[in-house]
């Protein structure tokens, strides 16, 4: 969890945001608004006794785990000071049971400018926003919710809401745009970046607009290598001495530099923008079959036996019709009887015949008990029509998905969409996500991943990747020591709680198998960016940080900014300030539709209209210059 350096209470300054919450997403938030953004907080907590604090003996034990682990491989590394500190912004905390007019007053959600209501629970979060749109019409809301349909209506009716204001009060009319309300899940939210992470092998991904862009760092020896198209430069890192961590004072980094290197700047190492065409290969998936056909009511050996004693009952009837000469109807009619031993004896009869009655009633003593097997086995396919499946035999190259709560859930979702093969693992039979993946026909374990042989099951040995995404840190980390043992090239995702811890992780599981591909994070650390994007403007996506500053990638419309507007699109671009990376446009497309194309694929001399959207890569002060606004100043 990141740590808040609480200031004195005093009235809020304006601009402020507010942030109300009881985990450990109001705290990383907080962290990113301030220290990211530079924007002044005011996070209302519940009392410290009341507050959800991570289980105490769960961290220690995986704690205690991690150390010997780290003592076999060797020292950690020190926490990176990211994860420690809420940055440099003004941060001003309260405590409050609930989040009521009383503690609104206090917090001065009545001026803010943005208000992020991320509390666990849907219920409090819902009471919360409705309180808080009435107190201040013009704010801008941010609501964590998990029910999707149920945040659909209510960012409708507070829309409306604000709309209704704006008409009562001309005064008002001017902040309509505003106040918008943006419904976020964190289970949503992580589950592309994990999906993707896991999947793709990519990390620091952004989408934006249908487009995967990656940032990635590289040395200028490598410079041009990327498995991605590259884009543009972001950065220019640090001309830092050899061995040391420091940075020296004007030697920070250039964000958005130039195509021509400024003088000094040879050999140092970039943060380059990549897009990444999000092409999966995953392992052929059979289709769901929604009957019940006749392979699955019987085994395959019933079916054998079956078809062998239907062979037998035929070569009966033709030997009797040859036998007795009759018509070939009546031959099979006194097959069938002397099968079921309802005939008269053929006493009478010639001594063929009396052969074919034996052997028919031999073969209907062994067609009785395949009778009761078949509908012992076929009943039992009914039952279990409902139940899990297992997964099957010779399954390779899978996802192996470790929990299925919030999280999971989603994430499980997310790989059926895209056709992965998936088999998942959960401790608890009414876990919310088992019905979806009963009704996806997704094989599913039951049992405690930290008990013998469930991670077999579930074949892990075969598996491509890991996503270790249950609640609990030891859970998590014991399995991915186990999938490292049975499996050393097994791709990993893990959810951990700590950032710090997750940090310390992931640089001894690296250290222990340097081939292997390993991503720790927490959700908190993953969805507060775009909480914090939602919190400043619906227009940003994502943030790449470099070194202790930031570049933001952005949307933004061309209409009514005439640095924009009327530009031709390959001189949109700003040293140092902003590069237009891509346009949105329907004006190429004859059927109408919005298709995002890079500035590079746009025709030669392309002008940016108004009808456009731009998505672009800037610093903190060249997006308030393209908003008309200036940021607040970064407390030093």
């Amino acid at each position: 969890m990141v740590t808040l350096n609480p200031q004195p209470h005093v009235a809020p300054a304006a601009p402020h945001m507010v942030v109300c919450g009881d985990d450990g997403l109001v705290h990383r938030l907080a962290a990113e608004l301030s220290g990211v953004y530079g924007e002044r907080v005011t996070v209302v907590l519940p009392p410290a006794r009341e507050a959800r604090q991570r289980p105490a003996p769960a961290l220690g034990r995986a704690a205690a785990l991690f150390g010997r682990v780290t003592g076999v491989v060797g020292r950690a590394g020190a926490p990176d000071r990211n994860g420690t500190a809420a940055g440099g912004g003004l941060v001003r905390v309260l405590e409050a049971a609930e989040p009521g007019e009383e503690a609104f007053a206090e917090a001065g959600v009545a001026h803010a400018t943005a208000l992020a209501l991320v509390y666990d629970d849907d219920e409090t979060n819902v009471q919360a926003a409705l309180l808080a749109r009435r107190l201040n019409p013009r704010v801008r809301l941010v609501i964590r919710l998990y029910n999707r349909r149920l945040g659909e209506h209510l960012a409708k009716l507070l829309d409306q809401a604000a709309q209704v204001a704006a008409a009562v009060d001309g005064a008002l009319v001017a902040d309509t745009e505003a106040a918008t309300t943006t419904v976020l899940s964190d289970a949503d939210t992580a589950a592309p970046v994990l999906v993707t992470a896991a999947v793709s092998g990519h990390n620091k991904v952004i989408e934006a607009g249908g487009l995967m862009l990656r940032a990635a760092e590289r040395s200028h020896a490598v410079a041009g290598r990327g498995r991605g198209r590259e884009l543009c430069t972001l950065a220019l890192l640090s001309a830092a001495p050899p061995g040391s961590a420091e940075v020296l004072d004007g030697d920070g980094p250039l964000l958005l530099p130039d195509d021509l290197r400024p003088p000094g700047a040879e050999g140092r190492a970039e943060v380059v923008l990549e897009a990444v065409p999000f092409a999966l290969q995953p392992t052929p998936v059979r289709p769901t079959v929604r009957g019940l056909p006749l392979g699955s009511f019987f085994s395959r050996r019933l079916r054998w036996a079956l078809g062998l004693l239907t062979a037998a009952v035929c070569a009966l009837a033709v030997a009797s019709w040859s036998v007795t000469s009759d018509d070939p109807t009546h031959a099979v009619y006194l097959s069938l009887l002397d099968l079921f031993a309802i005939n008269d004896p053929a006493i009478s009869e010639g001594h063929g015949r009396k052969v074919l009655q034996l052997l028919s009633g031999l073969t209907g003593l062994l067609l009785l008990p395949l009778l009761v097997a078949a509908a012992l086995e076929g009943l039992g396919t009914f039952r279990s029509a409902s139940a899990l499946r297992r997964p099957r035999r010779g399954l390779s190259g899978h996802v192996v998905l470790l929990g299925l709560g919030k999280i999971g859930t989603r994430v499980l979702a997310r790989l059926r969409e895209l056709g992965i093969p998936v088999v998942c693992v959960e401790r608890d039979p009414q876990a919310r996500g088992v019905a979806l993946a009963r009704s996806l026909r997704v094989p599913t374990i039951i049992g405690d991943v930290t008990e013998e042989g469930v991670l077999d099951a579930a074949k892990v040995g075969q598996s491509g990747t890991l996503l270790a995404l249950t609640s609990s840190d030891i859970t998590n980390l014991e399995a991915v020591l186990y999938a490292r043992a049975v499996n050393p090239e097994v791709r990993v995702v893990m959810r951990l709680y700590d950032d710090r811890f997750a940090k310390a992780v992931y640089r001894t599981l690296r250290a222990s198998h340097p081939r292997a591909w390993t991503r720790s994070r927490s959700v908190s650390f993953l969805v507060a960016p775009a909480f914090a994007g939602a919190m400043i403007g619906r227009q940003i996506l994502g943030a790449v940080p470099v070194e202790r500053q930031v570049v933001l990638i952005a949307a933004l419309e061309v209409e009514g900014r005439p640095e924009l507007n009327g530009q031709p699109a390959g001189e949109a671009f700003v040293p140092g300030a902003w590069r237009a990376l891509a346009v949105t446009t329907r004006r190429l497309e004859a059927s109408g539709r919005e298709e995002t194309r890079l500035m590079e694929d746009l025709p030669a001399r392309y002008v940016l209209g108004g009808q456009d959207r731009v998505i672009v890569a800037a610093t903190r002060q060249g997006l308030a210059d393209l908003l008309g606004r200036s940021p607040v100043p970064r407390p030093r």
